[in-house]
């Protein structure tokens, strides 16, 4: 017997990433990793960077996308994730993401107001992020 699906979207301002059936989805919620299974209870939360890895049916391997952040909806038979930015794990460059972390650290020690600084901050974490990403990818391959 087949395992039961729930439908999964995947989208960002630039396009749609990922549209399909999935047997679980995990994501990094801003309270911790979560875990969605078919009939999950409804749920609104926002999304913190880090990787959404998918159990596709009939692969053996799961999908794996980069999210930088945005919002998740759960409904007992869908899961909707509006991300801030999307890559398909596929897409991440770890050179990129290695010069968007140094570039990200050399602004943090030269802004000077808090505002500079929380901005530098954040995008030192969706670098650190990505980069987690592409390490846990590297290993399951």
């Amino acid at each position: 017997m087949a395992a039961p699906t729930i439908r999964v979207d995947v989208v960002s301002a630039e396009e749609q990433i990922y549209s399909g059936e999935a047997e679980f989805v995990v994501l990094p919620g801003i309270a911790g990793e979560l875990g969605i299974y078919p009939r999950h209870t409804p749920l609104l939360t926002a999304i913190r960077p880090g990787a959404v890895r998918m159990r596709i049916p009939g692969q053996a391997e799961e999908e794996f996308v980069f999210v930088q952040g945005g919002y998740l909806e759960v409904q007992p038979h869908k899961v909707t994730v509006l991300a801030d930015t999307a890559i398909r794990a596929k897409d991440l460059d770890e050179a990129a993401a290695l010069d968007a972390k140094r570039a990200a650290e050399e602004a943090r020690a030269n802004k000077t107001t808090r505002e500079e600084i929380a901005t530098a901050e954040a995008e030192l974490s969706a670098a650190l992020a990505q980069l987690e990403a592409i390490r846990k990818l590297r290993n399951r391959a």
